[in-house]
């Protein structure tokens, strides 16, 4: 394996319910993975063991089950694998940077998807894909400095967080056409939230 493999995952948010976390552990230790895990009301920690590394995977827990978040850097080529399908599979929202040499790949992660893919070579930034409408610099920048756009991200964050709780609502009561109309909106909170973020 090559020594210098880093992946960082940053913003990392998926939702899991118990069973799920439970499966995922059984994986890991099938992976071959020596791992142990600790729970109290709030968190429940699975600390994975990689090489002398150990990496802490934590799991808030909500009203509906588990949400897995934080920044996260692994080293481990198999780990960072079995990462990015877990993230695919839970359909969840990742900004994910590829460390290889002297560049670094980031790539936003929303609903599972790649939504934008950049490369940074020392100061220069080389954008390789970006899907959907963009905003230009100027609005960019005009929002960076001013308080409107923190206030905006502040919104739009409260606003995912109550459509994702409807969501889940939707889908535990067995509401398809609801849930649907949860997932449109979403989308579109999504890629407003990405553009401010970014």
């Amino acid at each position: 394996m090559n020594k210098s493999y880093e992946v960082e995952y940053c913003n990392l948010e998926l939702r899991f319910n118990r069973r799920h976390i439970q499966d995922l552990i059984k994986d890991l230790i099938q992976e071959g993975y020596s791992l142990y895990w600790s729970e109290n009301e709030s968190l429940f920690v699975v600390s994975v063991r990689t090489g002398r590394k150990l990496v802490k995977l934590r799991f808030n827990r909500t009203k509906n089950g588990y949400k897995m978040v934080g920044d996260y850097i692994i080293r481990d080529a198999k780990l960072a694998e079995w990462m990015e399908k877990l993230i695919e599979d839970t359909r969840g929202h990742a900004v994910v940077k590829r460390f290889k040499d002297r560049q670094i790949l980031v790539e936003n992660i929303l609903f599972g998807e790649v939504i934008r893919l950049v490369e940074i070579s020392g100061y220069q930034q080389r954008v390789l894909y970006q899907k959907g409408p963009y905003m230009t610099e100027a609005e960019i920048s005009k929002l960076y400095y001013s308080k409107e756009g923190e206030m905006r991200l502040l919104l739009l964050r409260a606003e995912v967080d109550d459509e994702l709780e409807r969501l889940q609502e939707a889908l535990e009561e067995g509401d398809e056409k609801r849930a649907e109309l949860c997932r449109q909106k979403l989308e579109d909170l999504s890629k407003q939230l990405l553009m401010l973020e970014w």
